[in-house]
């Protein structure tokens, strides 16, 4: 029953917007940092992004900086990834990720719940 998954992925132009939505059921958010990682076909997995439990602090990969905004509403169990002025190397799959309360810095150990991944094509 417990589920984390990921939506808004699609096909954009260079320098357009997307949201990504992470939604939970079964279990709630609030006690749960949470994560955006992204990972390109052959490529690693990297950490984009995290908001903590209570949504006061954030992190951002210097890559995206400026670029992309999390933020959270608890109230409907679901994180949101602003996506803006978008380019091709931000092609990847996406996946987001629950930690409990704080960020660690993208440590695949502290992860406690794995979401789904919703594609992103940056492409003109």
């Amino acid at each position: 029953q417990l589920q984390l998954v990921a939506s808004g992925g699609g096909l954009v132009q260079p320098g357009g917007s997307l949201r990504l939505s992470c939604a939970a059921s079964g279990f709630t958010l609030d006690d749960y940092a949470i994560n955006w990682f992204r990972q390109a076909p052959g490529k690693e997995r990297e950490g984009v992004s995290c908001i903590s439990s209570s949504g006061s602090n954030t992190n951002y990969v210097d890559s995206v900086k400026g670029r992309f905004t999390i933020s959270r509403d608890n109230a409907k169990n679901t994180v949101y990834l602003q996506m803006n002025s978008l380019k091709p190397e931000d092609t990847a799959t996406y996946y987001c990720a629950a930690e409990r309360i704080s960020c660690s810095g993208y440590s695949h150990y502290a992860i406690d719940y794995w979401g789904t991944g919703t594609l992103v094509t940056v492409s003109s």
